[in-house]
């Protein structure tokens, strides 16, 4: 079985969630659509490919927001398109928060500015807490999601849906996948100063948080088994 891991820009990586899906039996196939040369102005072009060629598509998160697409440049209708034929073709989507508002954007939905910004491990209400556990989940994003016509809503903040399902597929704001060294790349990359500037401590956010890899296990464990039905 090949998961294509979409990775917006570096250092992103797929994780605890890539290191189940190996363990699940997958070779992760990586995507990397904005090399570090072009992070500064994005304006690349990308070659998506067939979604049929994969068993199961994952796109990470990023730190653009999917509606700004002066920001962006083209591939993000590009990605739209690629993540609307991979439904279309029956092929499982796990998205994760941009690539879930990337997702509910292709379905039918769209993503919006969010009242504030929620960064930092959180605890979420879930209706399905046998698929999403109430966490608590990583948070980094400052955008929010208007759910798909056709898709559930199954987890939800005061701030914005964090869980949604369409078919095969799952769409999750927050960050299941991030590990210690993930959350410390990010902040190295900028987002320490970002963080700050919101009230936000870095060192608090980097602490590893107890169950993490493990919740995470079963999170992808159960989107496999009862979801995406692989």
């Amino acid at each position: 079985m090949r998961a294509l891991i979409i990775r917006h820009h570096q250092p992103s990586d797929a994780g605890y969630v890539g290191e189940r899906l190996v363990q699940r039996g997958f070779e992760l196939v990586d995507m990397l659509l904005v090399p570090d040369a072009d992070f500064a102005r994005p304006h690349v072009t990308v070659a998506f490919p067939d979604p049929r060629a994969y068993d199961l598509i994952v796109p990470l998160g990023a730190l653009w927001s999917v509606y700004d697409h002066a920001a962006i440049g083209t591939w993000i209708g590009d990605e739209l398109a690629f993540l609307r034929a991979a439904v279309e073709a029956d092929v499982p989507v796990l998205g994760i928060c941009f690539g879930a508002q990337a997702l509910a954007a292709a379905l039918g939905g769209s993503v919006e500015r969010a009242a504030r910004p929620e960064i930092g491990w959180t605890d979420v209400q879930s209706d399905d807490p046998d698929l999403v556990g109430e966490g608590p989940w990583f948070q980094w994003h400052f955008d929010r999601i208007v759910v798909p016509p056709a898709a559930k809503e199954l987890a939800r903040t005061a701030l914005a849906p964090q869980a949604y399902v369409v078919g095969r597929s799952l769409g999750l704001q927050f960050h299941p996948e991030v590990t210690p060294a993930g959350v410390q790349a990010w902040l190295d990359i900028g987002g320490a100063a970002e963080v700050a500037k919101h009230g936000y401590v870095p060192e608090e956010l980097v602490r590893p948080k107890a169950g993490a890899r493990e919740r995470t296990h079963a999170l992808v464990d159960n989107f496999l088994d009862r979801i995406a039905r692989i």
